[in-house]
């Protein structure tokens, strides 16, 4: 069986702030990391890898060229290959031209059985990328994946709804979407590490994928932004303290003062 794992290199939201002026995010020092979704994506493949024999998993992703750094975690994690879309000709994707690349960097890999993705990355959180890939890869897709399970040739997953799950019966090739409730992903081990660097990371740019450059990047996004920002702070919250009753009444005079009753 071969998977691949789409992954996202993204900066750190504890550390993310935005420039007054021009409303788009200051990323200059602030720490990159692994998108927490990708990595229940990576772990699910990984532990199929560990259940069915010659099974193999490849990571994909489009970024600069430090996102090498997040593909040896991936290596240093189990994954057996790695590749880097990376090219000027990308710059300035959005969701759509994002999908583009990426499906193509899958169809230039070949053959696959299940492609993973995260639900959302955390930068943009829009939960668009991956069900674009399943349609310009013409497979079927199922998001918010919660739980796998074989049998034979088909898939049996639970798909997470606000109020429980819906189970789906899908055929491969196929496309999931992981949540975080999927799994607890691993550490990467001492002995990963040191193998993750003697590993090579294919870097491809438009041509090696076969992507007219006019077809990716800023030129195929028809996404604008308008503006960024951070929104205000609320107001520091109160605890009420005493009995039931004391806080009951002490709540409705509060409410009352702001003529919220």
């Amino acid at each position: 069986m071969k998977i691949i794992v789409c992954a996202k290199q993204v900066p750190d939201t504890n550390e993310v702030k935005i420039d007054p002026v021009k409303g788009t995010l200051i990323r200059d020092g602030v720490p990159s990391i692994l998108n927490p979704d990708d990595k229940n994506a990576l772990e699910e493949a990984l532990r199929l890898k560990e259940k069915y024999e010659g099974t193999e998993v490849s990571v994909i992703t489009m970024g600069p060229p430090q996102a090498t750094y997040m593909l040896r975690e991936c290596l240093a994690m189990g994954a057996d290959n790695a590749y880097l879309l990376s090219d000027r000709a990308f710059g300035g994707a959005d969701t759509c031209a994002t999908s583009t690349t990426i499906a193509a960097g899958i169809k230039a890999i070949g053959d696959y059985d299940i492609v993973f993705a995260g639900r959302q990355a955390i930068d943009g959180d829009t939960a668009q990328v991956g069900p674009q890939i399943s349609q310009r890869l013409n497979i079927p897709v199922v998001t918010y994946v919660q739980d796998i399970k074989f049998e034979g040739e088909t898939l049996i997953v639970h798909r997470q709804l606000e109020d429980g799950y819906e189970v789906i019966e899908v055929q491969t090739p196929c496309l999931l979407t992981a949540v975080k409730e999927l799994n607890q992903p691993r550490y990467m081990s001492l002995s990963g590490i040191v193998d993750a660097y003697k590993k090579d990371i294919k870097v491809w740019n438009h041509n090696d994928v076969n992507l007219d450059d006019t077809k990716c990047g800023l030129k195929a996004s028809p996404t604008q932004v308008f503006r960024s920002f951070t929104p205000e702070q609320k107001g520091q919250g109160e605890m009420l303290s005493g009995t039931i009753t004391e806080m009951a009444v002490t709540l409705v005079n509060k409410l009352n003062e702001k003529h919220v009753i």
